[in-house]
């Protein structure tokens, strides 16, 4: 590992971090952040330097939500160097994980600025758009929606590009950009501030390796092409790694999502189509199935056009999709309390057995 050494304050640290530390904590540990997250192993940048821990103690949990993922802060023993706390996170964008196993798949925690990628081509697609900013409003973080190849469109194209993405949220910058321009730099400078961590996230092919690579002067991550007939891409970054910004700030690289399965992620969905939920508290009847009822607002404003049908259509799907991953999570905490219950009913009784043997 490195022996290069940076300030807390350099490595993102906040106020609300340093509120969870006590005083014995002081005397006893130190912070680190953790930068890469393997199967058996993580990757942590302290004040001392960088360090490679096993996978132990308060970070092997069975509960998917509470082990360390890349951004998190640890605290670590100042002789064994192990974790005796994970700090409670500021934000953590996560998903429900592929497969029928829907546990939580964190993805990155302490974010500053989220980079929703997507490219001037036949990868350009509103509904996955919607999702990735639903994830990510959930987290409560601020996105900025970046739209790449710029160089490979027609400027009637990138017009028609940024309208449309405009429109999604009101409070969403979109910025186009090419990915080898020497000037890339300059369009993050505002969201790149010292000690700032930003990250990118998109489907494969879409450039985040590439604008990764771009910022920091240097090809941490391979990069590969896209397939001709449908613009998708090939996985080419397999981990999630952060990596020391030239003017101060980190940069999260993550691999392309090509399923991205919602959590409980309500809060997310009611902000970004707050339209959405506007007009359906102007529906006359509180119960309203918005499929025909009589004084449906969602209906009466689909056939004016003031409502598209794609974006109804889309707050259906991902609510519905939130409302399973909620019930799934309900699930699997009746299952672990049912599973506790068992274990000490099993206890009471082998006790029980030895003792009248």
């Amino acid at each position: 590992m490195t022996t290069k050494t940076y300030s807390l304050s350099e490595l993102g640290w906040r106020p609300a971090l340093q509120q969870q530390i006590s005083i014995d904590d002081l005397r006893t540990g130190f912070a680190a952040r953790v930068s890469a997250v393997f199967r058996d192993r993580i990757h942590v940048i302290t004040e001392q330097g960088e360090l490679s821990l096993p996978v132990t103690g308060i970070l092997a949990k069975d509960d998917s939500e509470m082990r360390a993922t890349t951004g998190d802060w640890l605290w670590l023993e100042n002789e064994t160097k192990q974790p005796l706390q994970l700090l409670e996170r500021i934000n953590v964008l996560s998903r429900t994980a592929a497969g029928s196993d829907s546990y939580t798949q964190l993805i990155a925690a302490n974010i500053d600025t989220i980079f929703i990628v997507s490219s001037c081509n036949l990868d350009f697609n509103l509904s996955r758009l919607e999702r990735y900013l639903s994830l990510v409003m959930a987290a409560h973080i601020p996105a900025v929606i970046v739209l790449t190849k710029a160089d490979l469109a027609s400027e009637v194209d990138i017009d028609n590009y940024i309208e449309q993405a405009q429109k999604l949220h009101r409070d969403v910058p979109v910025i186009t950009v090419n990915a080898l321009d020497e000037k890339l730099q300059d369009y993050f400078v505002s969201w790149l501030g010292k000690g700032q961590t930003i990250a990118f996230i998109g489907s494969s092919g879409v450039g985040k390796s590439t604008l990764t690579n771009v910022l920091l002067g240097q090809t941490i991550q391979n990069t590969s092409g896209i397939r001709e007939q449908d613009a998708k891409g090939r996985h080419t970054t397999t981990d999630r790694s952060i990596h020391r910004l030239p003017d101060g700030g980190w940069v999260m690289d993550t691999p392309g999502m090509r399923e991205l399965r919602l959590n409980d992620d309500s809060q997310g969905i009611a902000e970004l189509f707050s339209d959405i939920e506007a007009l359906s508290n102007q529906c006359r009847f509180n119960n309203c199935h918005h499929t025909g009822d009589k004084g449906c607002a969602i209906d009466s404003a689909i056939e004016s056009g003031e409502l598209d049908i794609r974006r109804w259509q889309s707050y259906q799907k991902l609510h519905k999709e939130a409302e399973q991953a909620s019930l799934s999570k309900q699930d699997r905490k009746k299952a672990r309390e049912q599973w506790g219950k068992d274990i000490a009913r099993f206890s009471r009784r082998n006790k029980k057995i030895k003792t009248n043997f």
